[in-house]
């Protein structure tokens, strides 16, 4: 028995998928959380464990509660992928497909995609994203997939490390912010009113 140590990280060097094929490859395999990167890697995810997931539902739920308020938006829970906006080099990899923790898109932007792109993966980059990092996470990567969200054109977006008790901010066009726990977050300009408390993660 093959024993295999997730996220899984595919390169796919040599078999070039259009965005199509990848879309066919999810629909074909709905028990795999499969992302994929802007140089083309497939990620295959590692099933969130209980504590993780709990934090990450009241994540989104404390963001669509303002939502539901402020009615500005749409909120998408981690099982959505949306197709980003990245140039990788060649048509296979154009684009990436990404899974937040936790999303937000505004309104307008929203109600400007057709049905058929609000109904398969969203070409859009959502422009507040919220990421959780789980045990399993390797750090440099999940860095690197929130670089990838700011290259799309998220407007903001925080990365949640219970490992190192912090939270680091990005902002489009703007250096990262590392704090430490705990410490209070603000939608800023782009969730107007939103603020979130965040406390030290249980050891």
């Amino acid at each position: 028995m093959v024993s295999l140590t997730l996220p899984l990280v595919l390169e796919t060097t040599e078999v070039h998928l259009t965005d199509e094929q990848f879309y066919q490859l999810c629909r074909s395999n709905p028990d795999l959380a499969i992302e994929r990167s802007a140089k083309g890697a497939l990620i295959v995810m590692t099933p969130v464990g209980g504590e993780g997931g709990s934090y990450e539902m009241e994540l989104g739920a404390d963001l669509t509660l303002w939502n539901r308020q402020t009615k500005l938006g749409k909120t998408f829970s981690s099982s959505t992928l949306f197709k980003l906006p990245i140039g990788g080099g060649g048509e296979a990899s154009a684009s990436s497909f990404r899974s937040p923790d936790a999303a937000w898109v505004e309104l307008s932007r929203w109600q400007a995609l057709t049905p058929e792109q609000r109904r398969k993966f969203p070409p859009i980059a959502p422009d507040f994203v919220i990421e959780l990092r789980s045990p399993s996470d390797d750090l440099e990567l999940l860095q690197a997939k929130m670089q990838e969200y700011m290259d799309a054109g998220v407007r903001l977006g925080w990365m949640l490390n219970p490992q190192e008790q912090q939270v680091e901010i990005y902002r489009q066009g703007q250096p990262k912010e590392v704090r430490q726990l705990p410490t209070e977050l603000s939608g800023e300009d782009v969730l107007p009113g939103f603020v979130l408390p965040v406390s030290r993660f249980e050891d």
